[in-house]
C-alpha cells in the first residue's frame, strides 16, 4: 500500500508541475454562425477578418469556400455533404486559401478537388501543397510553342495539329465523340514522355468509370492522373474541380515536364457556377449567368503555356470540352470559350451518324498555334489535303442530285472517298506518326484510289504490321524527323503498292 501511495504522490506532483509550467497565453479564434443553408451554399456572420476565396471549417468537419464577401454576411460554397449543417452551426475562418496535394504520388490515383482519394486507395502522400487558384505565367516568362502534341488520329494531326502548350477546344453536341478524341489523346501519349490529367466535371459516375478503364486498358496509367467531380458531389468540389486539376499539372510543368489538361467538360463548370451564383444571389446577366462567367473561364485557361527555358521549359497544352445545342457554336458559353482558346475541333452530328467517326467538321475547325509546330514530314504530305477534301465535299453534295459527271469529275469524287475512308478511324487506337505518313503518302500517290473502296479499311488494319516487316525506317519515324528522304519515300511507297497488290485486283476503272 505505501509503494502504491508513493507512486500516486509522484504522478500528482508530475502532473502540478507540468499544469505550473504550462504558459498560458490569450488566443484569438474566429468564430462565426450559420444564418441560412441550402444546396450547397451557405450565408454566415461573425467573420470579419474572413478573405476571399478563404477556406472555412464547418461543424462536422466539413470545409467550405468563401466567395461572396458582404458587407454583414458572407456568402460560402460548401465543398461536401451539408446534411450535418443547420441554421446556428459554428464557422471557423482558417486563414488559408484552399490548397490541394501535389506531387508524383497522384499519378496513377482517381481523386477528387481536394485531393482526397475515390479509387479506394491510401491517402495521398503529398509531397506539397499548392494554392487552387495561382496567376497565369506572365508574357515574358513564356516561350513559343514549337513542338507538336500528336493526338494519334489522323484528322487532327494531319490538317488540326496541337503544339504542346496550346488551348484547344472540342466542340459539339451530345454525344458526338468529344470525350472519345480527348481519351484517344491521353491513350496516345503511351508513347511519349507527357504526363496527363482529366478533370471530369459534372460527369456520370459510369461515363467516368469508362474513361478511367480505357485508360488503364490501352494508356499508360502510370502517367496520369484523374481528378473528378461527379455530377453528384457537392456544387463546389465541381466548381472547383477543373482549377484544382490544373494546379495538380502546373506542379509537373515547373518541373520541366509536358502535362496534358483535358477538362470535361466546362459548359457544365458554368452551369454549376451558375446555379451557385443565383442561390447567392448574385445579380444575373445574360441567360442567367453572373458577369464573370468569362473571367472564370479565362482565369484557368491562361494558365496554359508554355514555360521559357530558364523556367525548365515545361509546358501545359489545354483541350476543354464544350457542348453545343442543335450545332449552335454561337451560343453564350461556345462563343466566349472559342475566343478564349487557340483553336477548335469541330463535331458535327450529321458526319457522326453518317458513321464517319471522328466525326470532325474539317471547314469549321482550326488550330491557330498548331500548325506551326507540326511535323515536318507530316506537314509536307499533308498541305494540301484540306483543299482536296473540302472540293471533294462540295462535288459529293452537288452529284447527289443525280447528275452525270465527266471522268476527271469522278475521280476526284473517288479519291475524296478514300480520303475520308482513311480519315475515319476506331476509337482506342491511335495511330503512330510513321502510319499516319504512310497513309498520307498512299494518297498523295494515288496508290489507294486504285484500291477498291471496301478493302482501304483492311489495307489500313494492316498497314502497321506490314511496315514493322517491310519497311522498319517509317515505322521508326518520330515528331522530330525532318521531311521524308526521296530514297526512304521510294522505299516507302514501294511498300505500300505492294501491301494494296497484295489486297486483290485493283477496281475497274470508271
Amino acid at each position: 500500500m505505501t509503494t502504491l501511495a508513493e507512486d500516486l504522490r509522484r504522478s500528482l506532483d508530475h502532473s502540478r508541475n507540468r499544469l505550473i509550467a504550462f504558459a498560458l497565453e490569450p488566443q484569438i479564434e474566429q468564430i462565426g454562425r450559420v444564418v441560412e443553408i441550402g444546396d450547397g451554399v451557405a450565408t454566415v456572420i461573425g467573420l470579419p477578418e474572413t478573405r476571399l476565396d478563404e477556406l472555412l471549417v464547418f461543424e462536422g468537419g466539413i470545409h467550405g469556400l468563401a466567395v461572396d464577401l458582404g458587407e454583414h454576411t458572407i456568402g460560402c460554397v460548401l465543398l461536401g455533404d451539408a446534411s450535418t449543417i443547420s441554421s446556428g452551426s459554428l464557422v471557423r475562418g482558417t486563414g488559408q486559401v484552399a490548397r490541394i496535394p501535389v506531387g508524383e504520388a497522384l499519378l496513377g490515383r482517381v481523386v477528387d478537388a481536394l485531393g482526397a482519394p475515390l479509387d479506394g486507395g491510401s491517402p495521398v502522400a503529398a509531397e506539397a501543397f499548392a494554392p487552387v487558384e495561382q496567376p497565369a505565367p506572365a508574357i515574358i516568362d513564356r516561350a513559343l510553342v514549337a513542338r507538336p502534341l500528336a493526338t494519334g488520329l489522323l484528322v487532327v494531326d494531319a490538317m488540326i495539329p496541337l503544339g504542346r502548350g496550346q488551348r484547344e477546344l472540342i466542340i459539339g453536341d451530345r454525344a458526338t465523340g468529344k470525350t472519345a478524341i480527348a481519351v484517344d489523346t491521353i491513350i496516345n501519349q503511351r508513347s511519349s514522355d507527357v504526363i496527363c490529367v482529366y478533370a471530369a466535371v459534372g460527369q456520370k459516375a459510369s461515363s467516368v468509370s469508362q474513361v478511367v478503364e480505357a485508360v488503364r486498358r490501352y494508356g499508360a496509367p502510370d502517367r496520369c492522373l484523374f481528378v473528378i467531380g461527379e455530377a453528384d458531389a457537392a456544387p463546389g468540389l465541381q466548381w472547383l474541380t477543373p482549377y484544382a486539376a490544373c494546379a495538380m499539372a502546373e506542379y509537373f510543368m515547373a518541373r520541366g515536364r509536358d502535362v496534358l489538361l483535358v477538362i470535361d467538360d466546362l459548359t457544365k463548370h458554368a452551369a454549376v457556377y451558375r446555379q451557385v451564383s443565383l442561390l447567392l444571389r448574385r445579380p444575373p446577366g445574360r441567360e442567367a449567368y453572373p458577369g464573370d462567367i468569362f473571367y472564370i473561364h479565362s482565369r484557368l485557361l491562361e494558365r496554359a503555356a508554355r514555360l521559357a527555358p530558364e523556367l525548365g521549359g515545361g509546358s501545359l497544352t489545354a483541350l476543354p470540352i464544350a457542348e453545343t445545342q442543335a450545332g449552335n457554336i454561337s451560343a453564350y458559353i461556345p462563343t466566349n470559350l472559342i475566343s478564349i482558346t487557340d483553336g477548335q475541333i469541330y463535331l458535327d452530328p450529321r458526319l457522326f451518324y453518317e458513321d464517319q467517326k471522328p466525326a470532325v467538321d474539317v471547314g469549321k475547325s482550326v488550330s491557330r498555334v498548331g500548325g506551326k509546330t507540326q511535323a515536318a514530314v507530316l506537314k509536307s504530305l499533308s498541305e494540301s489535303l484540306r483543299l482536296e477534301y473540302a472540293q471533294f465535299l462540295e462535288l459529293e453534295m452537288f452529284t447527289r442530285f443525280g447528275s452525270m459527271v465527266d471522268e476527271r469529275t469522278h475521280k476526284v469524287i473517288e479519291h475524296g472517298r478514300r480520303i475520308r475512308a482513311v480519315l475515319s478511324q476506331q476509337q482506342f487506337a491511335p495511330l503512330p506518326l510513321g502510319e499516319q505518313v504512310a497513309l498520307l503518302l498512299a494518297l498523295s500517290e494515288g496508290i489507294l484510289d486504285g484500291l477498291p473502296l471496301e478493302r482501304v479499311g483492311t489495307f489500313r488494319t494492316n498497314l502497321g504490321s506490314w511496315l514493322a516487316e517491310h519497311c522498319p525506317e517509317a515505322a521508326a519515324l518520330d515528331d522530330r524527323a525532318e521531311v521524308l528522304r526521296e530514297d526512304l519515300r521510294s522505299r516507302i511507297k514501294a511498300s505500300l503498292e505492294l501491301l494494296a497488290h497484295s489486297l486483290g485486283p485493283p477496281s475497274a476503272p470508271p
